[in-house]
């Protein structure tokens, strides 16, 4: 669930807020109460060798389908986070 906390709130308690996006927590900052930004945390880097990565996407030459090729993809790389 997304906190919403003013520029204020996030200079003065940044240690906990900071101990909350580890945890997983989004934040809203708001600046003379209106919406200025968003804090969220960033998903863990997958490290991954460069022959790696061209075996995995070597894979995906021959698919035909978009929705297939969707499939494969996520099931590879995980899924997108694009309705944050």
């Amino acid at each position: 669930m997304t906190r919403t906390i003013t520029q204020a709130e996030l200079r003065n308690g940044s240690a906990g807020v900071m101990d909350a996006l580890e945890a997983g927590e989004d934040f809203v900052i708001t600046r003379n109460g209106r919406a200025v930004g968003e804090l969220r945390p960033i998903a863990p880097r997958r490290d991954m060798a460069v022959a790696d990565l061209k075996a995995r996407l070597a894979r995906f030459a021959d698919i035909s389908s978009g929705t297939a090729e969707r499939a494969e993809i996520d099931a590879a790389f995980g899924e997108d986070r694009l309705d944050d």
